[in-house]
């Protein structure tokens, strides 16, 4: 059976690749991307059923636009992979004043599920991008109100969409399952080029591991848990994703600041 499926950061990288996958097998992909042009290159490099959906993620009105698009043109969806995720950039404070590491990689993905989550039935899946590199979080870089590197708010953001993580699946207790997924350290994509300076390892482990999290049976039934691609396996996130009292802090002020971005 064909599914729907909503992937973010679909333009390059890992979500380009993974979305060659999905339509390669009559899937349905709804490909996100913030430059028009790129986009539409995307859609035509992938082929199959696509369709676009345009936002930048480091703003709030532009998520919720896209899920109202996305809304009216689809009764149902099956898979959202909140893919997308940025590093290093010219400019890392939002409009909002948000550091943009937290605004893309973790308060986005909260906003945008949220948004879509009445349209998701219980054996529907959502894939979080988490990583590897993952760091304590620090409440005030993550409300703006302090500075980070670009590697400690990446690392921190990744921590911080884990907790989220597990925190959505214990809510949905009937499903759709919430899985954190590291897709592979050091893959060759635009950010990790930039942000490292390497040239990286095959995309196509990412892209593979993405394909298999959000459609084959053994991923049925591990919602709230964090799988470590780089081990092949199934694993425990950073200590603090342990600590309840952290989850909740980090949780609440994802919520705190994705409900004052909706009310401004």
């Amino acid at each position: 059976m064909t599914k729907t499926i909503l992937l973010t950061g679909a333009t390059d990288g890992i979500g380009l690749e993974t979305a060659k996958l999905f339509a390669a097998q009559g899937h349905t992909v709804l490909m996100h991307g913030r430059s028009d042009a790129k986009l539409k290159a995307a859609r035509a490099e992938v082929g199959g059923t696509t369709l676009g959906y345009l936002a930048d993620l480091s703003v709030a009105s532009d998520i919720t636009a896209m899920a109202q698009s996305i809304a009216k043109d689809h009764a149902h969806l099956d898979v959202l992979i909140n893919n997308a995720g940025v590093l290093k950039m010219p400019n890392a404070t939002t409009p909002d004043g948000l550091d943009a590491r937290f605004m893309v990689n973790t308060i986005a993905p909260y906003i945008l599920t949220e948004a879509v989550l009445p349209l998701m039935g219980a054996g529907g899946r959502i894939i979080n991008l988490s990583s590897a590199a993952q760091a304590p979080v620090d409440l005030d870089a993550l409300k703006g109100d302090a500075a980070l590197g670009d590697m400690e708010a990446y690392a921190q953001s990744k921590l911080a969409i884990t907790m989220w993580s597990q925190h959505l699946a214990a809510q949905l207790t009937t499903g759709p399952s919430v899985l954190a997924v590291n897709p592979g350290s050091l893959l060759a994509s635009k950010m990790v080029k930039e942000g490292f300076g390497v040239a990286g390892n095959d995309l196509s482990i990412g892209a593979q591991i993405l394909y298999r999290t959000a459609l084959e049976d053994e991923f049925a039934n591990v919602s709230g848990r964090y799988f470590d691609n780089d081990a092949g396996a199934f694993g425990q996130p950073h200590a603090d994703a342990s600590d309840p009292a952290k989850v909740r802090a980090v949780v609440q002020a994802v919520k705190d600041i994705s409900n004052k971005l909706m009310n401004t």
